[in-house]
């Protein structure tokens, strides 16, 4: 509560720092705008942006060091008979001083309650100067940038400077985001492969990652062979495919070159609510309703159907991605130009000789794009694979089968009560680089489908 107060406080000065840098700036130029370098809302911005940047600067230290100090302050402030324990132990006696001061647990002793009182009294300390610091910058920030405002003060450019800054390092922080999820996928990765060899993980077809947690304890010395998995993951991914590419596409086809305004209109966004129904919505589908009436299908016509198929799940997440598809396409093809079609009509082309010929050859590389990012949608779904495929690694191309994927297996590796250095947990960080591997290797090959076909419409 206390932080979220002096964040309305720093937003209200910033707010009447710009206030202030307008109204200042048209009092230097006795109100004509036109005399000044700069717009007047652009000194404003100026003394907004020097009034909350060094108080921001300020709560984000604090913020960022604060756990980190109180906890030495609090360790060093012990009774000597805590403070010689071991750092397991002296963990643990603070885990328990901030759970006295924060949540109002009993005290174990007198000692971790004297401990609480002391955090407690820090914690108000640090942030009564930080809230001081802030707001003495705040003000600081907003008298000098107001004492400076000129005519002839460049407000624009240093006010885009500072927000090239910024736009700089969220860019930044994007891309180290990027590089620190695949580093830490290859480290992982590595440590596991000092247990399985590559070979057997890429082209093993038997997966149990089942191991003893103990030496002394009787249990499956693990098989890891991915195979299966890739294969269920693929099997599940083309049926999504399927039936999405053509329902989307056709879909697409239709609101862009045949349905009236009005109709568009309604449908495309009816058909776009697809996309916002939560994946645990389209699994509680497929494995209460989709599932059984398949299996209950393939009963009546003499035929053996798992109650978790490869078919149910694969059906569900088609219709789940059809608006990757039918949107993407749709916004495509109207963008192809009108004088493509009048010069094919022109020709003496029908409409269906147009579209096929003229229209969907020169979208192609955005419904190419379309299905991508359809296919990446499928190959990385989790809840419904998880709810509706089962967890049987099996081996096999029969859609009316049980089979696994490579995200339920993850989700599976990381639940359970194994060391996180084990060969089952880090196995988990071994399928999701490959998962990394594939997503990659699909972009690469439909952006060359993109530009070779590029080449012709451009």
């Amino acid at each position: 509560m206390q932080l979220l107060i002096l964040t309305v406080v720093l937003l209200a000065l910033t707010g009447i720092g710009f206030s202030t840098g307008r109204r200042r700036a048209l009092a230097v130029v006795e109100g004509n705008p036109r005399l000044l370098h700069s717009l007047p809302n652009h000194h404003g911005y100026l003394v907004a942006l020097w009034c909350g940047i060094p108080a921001l600067l300020v709560v984000v230290g604090w913020l960022a060091f604060e756990p980190s100090l109180l906890h030495a302050l609090v360790i060093s402030a012990l009774p000597p008979e805590l403070a010689e324990m071991s750092d397991e132990r002296l963990s643990l006696v603070y885990n328990e001083v901030r759970n006295v001061a924060l949540n109002g647990q009993t005290a174990g002793s007198d000692a971790v309650a004297e401990a609480a009182r002391h955090y407690l009294s820090l914690r108000q300390t640090l942030f009564g100067a930080t809230a001081v610091v802030a707001l003495v910058l705040a003000v600081a920030g907003l008298a000098w940038a107001r004492g400076h405002i000129h005519r002839d003060l460049r407000a624009r450019n240093r006010v885009e400077r500072v927000v090239t800054v910024f736009l700089v390092m969220a860019s930044t922080v994007a891309i180290f985001t990027t590089i620190g999820i695949v580093l830490s996928l290859l480290f992982e990765s590595l440590r596991f492969f000092h247990f399985v060899p590559v070979s057997e993980f890429l082209f093993g077809t038997a997966w149990s990652p089942q191991m003893a947690i103990r030496s002394d304890q009787v249990g499956s010395s693990g098989a890891f062979g991915a195979v299966p998995l890739f294969a269920g993951t693929m099997l599940i991914a083309g049926i999504a495919l399927v039936v999405a590419v053509p329902l989307g596409l056709l879909s697409a086809i239709y609101m862009s070159e045949y349905a009236l305004p009005r109709f568009r209109s309604v449908v495309k966004p009816m058909l776009e609510i697809l996309a916002g129904i939560p994946t645990v919505v389209y699994g509680f589908f497929a494995a209460l309703t989709v599932a059984p009436f398949i299996r209950d299908l393939g009963t009546s016509l003499g035929l053996t159907v798992a109650s978790e198929s490869a078919l149910a799940a694969g059906l569900v997440m088609g219709i789940m991605i059809i608006p990757f598809v039918s949107s993407l396409s749709d916004d495509v093809i109207s963008a192809v130009p009108q004088s493509l079609r009048e010069g094919a009509y022109g020709l003496g082309a029908t409409k269906s000789e147009t579209i096929k010929q003229v229209v969907i050859p020169a979208a192609l590389p955005g419904i190419v794009g379309g299905v991508l990012l359809a296919a990446s949608r499928a190959i990385g779904e989790t809840m419904i694979v998880v709810m509706a495929a089962g967890l049987a690694a099996n081996l096999t191309a029969n859609p009316l089968e049980a089979v696994t994927t490579v995200t339920t297996q993850i989700v599976t590796l990381l639940v359970g009560d194994q060391e996180f250095d084990s060969p089952k947990t880090l196995a988990a960080f071994a399928l999701g680089l490959a998962l990394f591997t594939i997503t990659l290797a699909l972009n690469a090959v439909a952006l060359h489908i993109v530009n070779k076909y590029r080449e012709k419409y451009d």
